[in-house]
């Protein structure tokens, strides 16, 4: 068969060509027109393979490649949202994968407009689903959009913000049903800590420099308040190592030669009494 572009090579001038397909040296420089008639060839060889296969695999993926321009083009009614155009891209291209998949011949509907809606469906839902600060129900993600249409055509009309009586009435609903949906479009954006603060502030500096946060030192309280009914349970020369160790800093030999034992023996009784410490301390926590 003729070549439709240059980025195809006949099937016998490539040792990988696959049975009674063309191939295609590089997708993404097929021209617009010739990647629509490429298109149909691959999907017409798609219904009869075998899915999974070589062949099939060769197939779907250029059948990707061919039609990457059409994710392109739907980007672009997103540009100017604050999601990076790499996310929305890849996004899209789920959305052509589905249409791929999904796409009959016999339909007789060109794969472009077949293609489109499945597009600009999967790029819709990633803003509806991912792009809310915090999470909350489909319904309300959806009744947002219809409150925010309805508002600006209520404005346009009324030279004026619309009441909530007037949302509601335009749209069918209850007024605790506009409520809802207003409350929860506070939802869809969140302020950082980090902001600065108002004019009306004496506090210079974000926000998260003037909320409080906790203390170090209560742990420490705590673990004392803990610990004094149990250090009153030591004997007195339990309670001499652990000054010696801990409020004098002494070493483990300097405490044997203190007291006459071994380093070895300062030891042993260091780590019991500290065990017994421990213990009575965790069993105190689960209580």
């Amino acid at each position: 068969m003729a070549t439709a572009s240059a980025a195809i090579v006949s099937p016998t001038t490539h040792v990988a060509t696959v049975a009674e397909l063309p191939w295609v040296e590089d997708a993404g420089k097929v021209a617009p027109k010739d990647a629509r008639d490429l298109s149909k060839i691959f999907f017409d060889r798609l219904q009869v393979l075998e899915e999974g296969t070589r062949d099939y695999q060769y197939a779907r993926n250029t059948l990707i490649e061919l039609n990457m321009s059409l994710v392109k083009f739907a980007a672009r009614r997103f540009r100017n949202r604050p999601e990076p155009s790499e996310d929305i891209l890849q996004v899209g291209t789920i959305g052509l994968i589905k249409a791929i998949d999904r796409f009959d011949l016999s339909r007789e509907v060109e794969f472009t407009t077949f293609a489109i809606p499945y597009i600009t469906g999967e790029i819709k839902r990633f803003f509806r689903d991912t792009s809310w600060a915090v999470h909350v129900p489909r319904r309300l993600q959806e009744l947002r959009l219809e409150l925010a249409k309805a508002t600006e055509e209520l404005a346009t009309r009324l030279d004026r913000a619309p009441t909530t009586a007037e949302l509601a009435e335009l749209l069918g609903l209850t007024t605790e049903e506009v409520i809802e949906g207003l409350v929860a479009s506070n939802g869809y954006t969140a302020g950082s800590l980090e902001m600065t603060t108002t004019e009306d502030d004496d506090h210079s500096g974000g926000l998260a420099d003037r909320l409080g946060d906790l203390d170090p030192a209560l742990q420490g309280v705590e673990n004392l308040h803990v610990l004094k009914p149990l250090m009153a349970q030591l004997g007195e020369r339990d309670l001499r190592i652990l000054q010696m160790r801990f409020g004098d800093e002494m070493t483990q030999a300097q405490i044997g030669v203190e007291l006459g034992i071994s380093q070895m023996h300062v030891s042993r009784l260091l780590t019991k009494v500290l065990d017994r410490l421990r213990q009575g301390m965790l069993a105190e926590s689960t209580i």
